[in-house]
């Protein structure tokens, strides 16, 4: 709490009661009405959201502006929040990015306008829920409530296949959540009736309850993420999706995997997080080096750049099981970068969608022609989805190389590859879209960026290269969170 106001129920609330506010404007009728109140809504998010930044002390490792309250006493369930430097940038990122979407669905959604921009603000409250929660049922009913708007939004926006996507979506999720709610409860019963995250990690467990607590958590976090073998749902997810769920799927929901495994599964169970490293190492260097492949060879753009967000993320949870200060910071930074890139490309893709109708690779060529400035921007994030230096795409993936190096060789070679992969498809992609001569007469109707499109586009390009000149704001107020972790997690808590 700062000076008195409680800035983490503000930025859970104020989006939560903006989108009701636009839900009880109805009908289509009042979209524009619906659409301004919509932007009001996710700038006022955004901005109760900046002071936890702008007051953010970088030096301590404690949680900030705590809040407490009781919430269901008989139970001992509270309302408590709190954000360290490892929540914070990502609560933050979840605020910006749901204006962009509103922004993104401004002249695009045509129907259910209110319903549509009501979805991502009440998900932007809930999504800021599980970054801020302390306990772990608060966490749990945020993790599970934020997953009714985006099954929404697939379901009733998305494409031809859209009801496949959005039962497929909600049942892994869902499924892999149930384990998290009963080691949730066992933990509980063995802290005397505390449901405190914090209190979870001072827990002195056996290395076999540990295991089993630790597989409890995977599964609800690596489908999250989404982790080789359970990412299908993704690919399915994103082609279906309307632009805006693609968006906050790439750049917000897949964190919450990585940071449920810094939350949970390393300071809960470090000795099982330790002993099963090398199983986490290994399906991750699959996500990088197998899926890069897969992705190699995708028609579909948004579909190759949903496999390319699985491999992306490969480099987070590899980073975050090296077990090092770089390897867990790359990870950290690769989660914002990928945040800035992966909304950037999907945002992209839906600029071209809405003129031509068509996420086909073939159906494009020569765009350059017709859309110059937006063929530059599409450029930057491309090299940045690739990993070029000076772009926010290489610093975290570059850390983690080096990460790794000090662990295993061969681990740093195989994450290396996705420099090369990432290369290959990115740029094979964009050379398919933007260059050589019009050959689809379809393509020389379409129009440059119109201010919208450019402002949001603008904004994303100069995080892009912020982030990859000058990454040091974001590791330093990290650096305390993380180097307390791992001092936790390096302690045996074995009794």
């Amino acid at each position: 709490m700062l000076a008195g106001y409680p800035l983490l129920s503000l930025t859970i609330w104020v989006p939560i009661i903006a989108g009701m506010v636009v839900l009880a404007t109805g009908s289509d009728r009042n979209a524009p009405l619906a659409r301004l109140l919509a932007l009001v809504g996710a700038v006022a998010g955004l901005a109760v959201a900046w002071p936890l930044w702008s007051h953010f002390d970088a030096g301590t490792a404690d949680m900030q502006f705590v809040e407490f309250s009781s919430w269901i006493p008989a139970l001992n369930i509270n309302y408590h929040l709190g954000v360290d430097g490892i929540s914070m940038p990502l609560l933050l990122l979840n605020s910006f990015t749901t204006v962009l979407v509103v922004l993104a669905g401004w002249r695009v959604i045509e129907t259910k306008v209110a319903q549509y921009m009501a979805a991502f603000l009440i998900m932007s409250g809930l999504i800021n829920g599980v970054f801020a929660a302390l306990d772990a049922m608060l966490f749990y009913v945020f993790f599970e409530a934020m997953l009714i708007p985006l099954f929404l939004v697939i379901g009733i926006w998305g494409g031809p296949r859209r009801i496949y996507a959005a039962v497929k979506f909600f049942l892994y999720t869902l499924l892999g959540s149930l384990l998290m709610l009963v080691a949730l409860i066992y933990l509980y019963f063995q802290a005397n009736g505390s449901f405190e995250i914090l209190d979870f990690h001072a827990l002195p467990l056996t290395l076999p309850v540990q295991i089993l607590l630790f597989m409890a958590f995977f599964l609800a976090f690596a489908v999250k993420v989404p982790m080789w073998p359970v990412h299908t749902w993704l690919p399915d997810a994103h082609v279906e999706a309307p632009t805006g769920g693609s968006v906050i799927l790439a750049a917000i929901t897949l964190k919450i995997g990585a940071y449920g495994f810094l939350r949970f599964n390393l300071p809960i169970t470090p000795d099982a997080s330790h002993y099963l490293s090398g199983f986490i190492i290994t399906l991750s260097l699959v996500a990088v080096v197998y899926i890069g492949l897969v992705a190699l060879v995708q028609s579909d753009m948004k579909k190759l750049i949903a496999y390319s967000s699985i491999s992306h993320m490969g480099f987070v949870t590899l980073g975050i099981f090296l077990f090092n200060t770089l390897g867990m910071e790359g990870a950290l930074v690769q989660m914002i970068s990928h945040g800035f890139v992966s909304a950037a490309m999907f945002l992209s893709v839906g600029v071209m969608y809405d003129r031509l109708h068509s996420r086909q690779i073939a159906d494009y060529g020569g765009l350059a022609n017709r859309m110059p400035v937006f063929a530059a921007l599409l450029m930057l994030f491309s090299m940045a989805n690739a990993g070029l230096p000076g772009t926010s795409g290489f610093v975290g993936e570059f850390m983690v190389i080096m990460a790794a190096v000090k662990v295993n060789f061969w681990y740093a070679f195989l994450a290396a590859s996705t420099l090369i992969l990432g290369a290959a498809y990115t740029l094979w992609m964009y050379k398919r879209v933007v260059f050589g001569a019009i050959v689809h007469d379809s393509v020389r109707t379409m129009q440059d960026l119109v201010p919208r499109e450019f402002a949001f586009l603008a904004v994303l390009a100069v995080l892009v290269l912020a982030t990859g000149v000058y990454p040091r704001p974001l590791t330093d107020v990290m650096s305390s969170s993380v180097a307390n972790l791992l001092a936790h997690v390096a302690q045996s808590k074995l009794p």
